[in-house]
C-alpha cells in the first residue's frame, strides 16, 4: 500500500506540475561574440523571473600558495563597480521586492537573482557591471578580508568538527587542486595584495568563462535585446590560466586520524572516500546508493545503527559530486557508551552486505519516486530551474539534460549499485578521523 502511495503521489506531482514527457522544459541558446553563452526560458506561472550569472572559477583554480581567492570574491562582488556605490547592489534589489545570493565551490562561483517580470534590466545591468566593471581596490579589499576571516573563524576554526572536512580532503586528495578547502587559507588571504586579486579578477571575471540563465516571466526577443545592450560590448579575453593540480589516480590504502577538539561534546567519527565526478556514468548509481544508505529513516544505516542496534544516536553520508572527482562522506555519533570503532565496523558489515546481497527491488524504487519527485519540485521553480540550465550547459555542454536526466536515474539497476559499492567501498581506500573531546 505504502508503495502504491507513492508512486500515485509522483503521478499527481507530474500531472500537476508538467513533467510528463509531452511538456519538456522549453529553451533558447545563444552564445554572444564574446563568448558568453545564455540560456533563456519562458514560465508563465508567476510574474516573477530569475537571473545566474555562472562563472567557472572555484577554489581548485587558484594557485596553491593563494587559496581562497574564489570564494572572496564572491563577497568582493557586492562592493563597488564603476556604476554602481559601495554596498549598494543588494539595495537596488531588494528595493524592487527581489531576491539574490551567491555561492562559491570548488569548480564555480554562481551570483543569483529573482526580481519582479518587469525588473528584468536591473539584475542584467549589475551583472555586466560586476563582470568588468568592478572596483577591486584598496577599501573593498580590506572590507571583505576582515570579512572572509571572520567567517573562516566561524564556519571552521571555532566550530565542532568544524576542521573535519578540511581534514578529510587535505588527505583524500592530497596533491591535487582538491587538497583544501573552498574559504581557503586565512594566512593567504592575510598576505595578498591587492594587485594579485585584481590579477585574479581579470583571469576569470570574463564572458567567454560564463554562463548566464533567465528563466521566468520573460518575453525573449527583448530580453536578448537587453542582454546584447548590458554584455555585448565587453570584450572576449584570452582563456583562463587555471592553476589546476590533478586528482591522481593512486591507492590511498587506509588513512586513521584521533583530533582532539575540545569543542565538542560527542566523539564522531568522519570517514571519506573517493568517489566518481559529477559526469562520470557511475554518478547517478553512486547518488542512488547514497540515497537507499542514508536518506531518511528508513535508509540502511540509520535502521541498522540507530534504530536496530542503537549504536548510534545519528548516521548521515552525502555525495559531494565535483567537476574532477568526488567524495562519499560519512559521520557517525555514538550512543552512549559505544565506541566510534565499533560503529565503523558496522558500517562496514553493512556495506559488505549490500556488496554480497545487493539491494532490493522496493529499496531502489524508493529511491527512484524520490529522485522522480525532487526533479519535478526542482523544475517548478524558476531560481532552481535557471541554476539548473546553467549548471548543465557548464559541465556537461548540454542545458536539455533538465528535461533528460531522470531518464538516467531510472535506467540504473540493482547490478549497476552493487557495482558501484563494490568499485568505490570494497576497498578500504579511505581516510578516517574520529574526534575526541580530550585525550584518550
Amino acid at each position: 500500500m505504502k508503495k502504491i502511495i507513492l508512486s500515485l503521489f509522483v503521478l499527481f506531482l507530474a500531472s500537476n506540475f508538467g513533467l510528463s514527457q509531452s511538456n519538456v522544459i522549453k529553451i533558447e541558446q545563444e552564445t554572444l561574440e564574446n563568448g558568453l553563452h545564455v540560456i533563456y526560458n519562458v514560465d508563465k506561472s508567476a510574474p516573477v523571473c530569475a537571473v545566474i550569472l555562472h562563472y567557472k572559477v572555484g577554489s581548485k583554480d587558484e594557485n596553491p600558495q593563494r587559496t581562497g581567492f574564489a570564494h572572496f570574491f564572491e563577497h568582493l562582488m557586492f562592493e563597488a563597480t564603476n556604476e554602481i556605490p559601495r554596498s549598494s547592489i543588494g539595495k537596488y534589489i531588494n528595493e524592487v521586492g527581489g531576491e539574490l545570493n551567491a555561492h562559491t565551490s570548488v569548480d564555480e562561483t554562481v551570483f543569483e537573482n529573482m526580481v519582479p517580470a518587469h525588473q528584468i534590466k536591473l539584475p542584467l545591468w549589475i551583472e555586466s557591471s560586476r563582470m568588468r566593471n568592478l572596483q577591486v581596490e584598496k577599501e573593498g579589499v580590506e572590507t571583505q578580508r576582515a570579512i572572509v576571516k571572520e567567517e573562516r573563524s566561524n564556519r571552521l576554526d571555532n566550530q565542532p568538527y568544524g576542521d573535519a572536512n578540511e581534514k578529510l580532503y587535505s588527505k583524500l586528495f592530497k596533491g591535487s587542486s582538491y587538497e583544501w578547502q573552498t574559504i581557503g587559507s586565512a594566512d593567504h588571504i592575510n598576505k595578498s595584495e591587492v594587485k594579485e586579486f585584481q590579477n585574479f579578477y581579470n583571469n576569470f571575471y570574463q564572458p567567454n568563462n560564463a554562463t548566464l540563465a533567465i528563466s521566468g516571466d520573460i518575453d525573449v526577443d527583448s530580453v536578448k535585446k537587453y542582454v546584447k545592450e548590458y554584455f555585448g560590448s565587453i570584450p572576449k579575453s584570452k582563456e583562463p590560466v587555471r592553476f589546476e593540480l590533478p586528482v591522481s589516480d593512486y591507492t590511498l590504502g587506509e588513512i586513521k586520524e584521533d583530533v582532539i577538539d575540545p569543542k565538542i561534546q560527542l566523539p564522531a567519527v568522519f570517514v571519506a572516500y573517493r568517489a566518481p565526478n559529477k559526469t562520470d556514468n557511475d554518478a547517478y548509481a553512486a547518488e542512488l546508493l547514497i540515497d537507499i544508505l542514508s536518506s531518511g529513516a528508513s535508509s540502511r544505516l540509520n535502521k541498522k545503527m540507530v534504530e536496530e542496534e542503537r549504536i548510534a544516536v545519528q548516521v548521515s553520508m552525502y555525495y559531494d559530486q565535483m567537476e574532477k572527482s568526488g567524495a562519499f562522506v560519512l559521520n557517525a555519533l555514538p550512543n552512549q557508551g559505544k565506541k566510534l570503532e565499533d560503529m565503523l565496523e558496522m558500517f562496514d558489515d553493512e556495506i559488505a552486505l549490500l556488496i554480497k546481497k545487493g539491494v532490493t527491488d522496493r529499496e531502489l524504487e524508493k529511491a527512484k519516486n524520490l529522485k522522480e519527485t525532487e526533479s519535478i519540485q526542482q523544475t517548478k521553480n524558476v531560481w532552481s530551474k535557471a541554476s539548473m540550465l546553467a549548471s548543465y550547459h557548464t559541465y556537461y555542454g548540454d542545458a536539455q539534460l533538465i528535461n533528460n536526466e531522470i531518464k538516467k536515474y531510472l535506467a540504473v539497476t540493482k547490478a549497476d549499485i552493487k557495482k558501484a559499492a563494490e568499485k568505490y567501498f570494497g576497498k578500504k581506500n579511505r581516510v578516517v578521523l574520529y574526534y575526541y573531546q580530550h585525550q584518550k
